[in-house]
């Protein structure tokens, strides 16, 4: 695949070797959340989506923050507008909405979804990095359910993903305080895969989702939405729907390659322990 840079509203979107990098670039703003970054999301995912050759999915920021969370200045401007069409209980949930078209399809994206965060995730941008499968993050990065702050809800999904992700009695702490969380206490809480310096975030972010290139899409696409699912799955139906993944999987050329290549002795297409020097 030949390298691509497209350059959307507020964010850029690159392509090469089958990962895909989408970079907000608000820096001004620390990359707060805006209606344009919002529509870039949208025109991201359909073109991610449709291309097959695209294994994995990397969201970050610029000049120093992942995202702040949501445009305060433009909340204010909003309170002293007297047009319910943007000022009203609906005009609010109908701006919600409009942002789970896009979080909803980014959740459940065929492929890894890694945030790679350095600086602010405030808010919404704390929201956001938690829709990944894996949150990279710098020495540097500082996460924040500031919600409270602003005498608000925690919003972006976070009041399903957070409590799964580190359990309910450090959920309520995490919102109920809106404290500051350095790289260090995230990692520990568990919802921060591996934290690096900061000139080094993306680069081990691109190493990271180069590794997750070489395992078998069809499975790894199915084993994430079955995961996805499972915390609101019986068992029962749990295991049907594993059953029905499993014919499908084990039916994909890359099944049929990995077991001839058992049978002939031969190191395997995906070795996550295999050193770097021998993959």
């Amino acid at each position: 695949m030949t390298p691509q840079t497209i350059e959307l509203g507020e964010s850029v979107l690159r392509i090469d070797e089958g990962v895909a990098e989408f970079s907000h670039q608000r820096p001004a703003a620390r990359n707060a959340m805006s209606m344009a970054l919002r529509k870039d999301y949208e025109a991201m995912l359909a073109r991610v989506t449709a291309e097959r050759d695209i294994r994995v999915l990397i969201i970050t920021g610029s000049g120093g923050s992942f995202c702040a969370g949501g445009d305060v200045k433009g909340m204010n401007e909003r309170l002293h507008n007297p047009d319910p069409e943007f000022n009203s209980p609906d005009a609010t949930r109908r701006r919600l909405q409009d942002s789970h078209r896009w979080l909803t399809p980014l959740r459940e994206l065929d492929v890894p979804v890694i945030a790679a965060v350095d600086g602010a995730a405030y808010g919404a941008g704390f929201g956001l990095a938690l829709q990944a499968d894996f949150v990279l993050a710098s020495t540097r990065a500082a996460f924040c359910m500031s919600f409270a702050r602003m005498g608000a809800v925690p919003d972006y999904g976070a009041l399903y993903t957070l409590p799964r992700i580190i359990g309910l009695a450090a959920a309520k702490d995490v919102m109920f305080t809106a404290r500051r969380i350095d790289a260090a206490e995230a990692r520990a809480l568990g919802f921060v895969h591996a934290v690096h310096e900061p000139d080094a975030l993306l680069r081990e972010a691109h190493a990271f989702a180069r590794r997750l290139c070489d395992g078998p899409r069809e499975a790894t696409a199915m084993t994430k939405d079955l995961l996805n699912k499972s915390f609101e799955t019986d068992y029962a139906t749990m295991c049907s729907l594993e059953a029905c993944a499993q014919g499908i999987a084990m039916h994909t050329p890359y099944h049929a390659e990995a077991a001839a290549r058992f049978s002939r002795g031969e190191p395997s297409l995906y070795d996550w322990d295999r050193p770097a020097a021998a993959r």
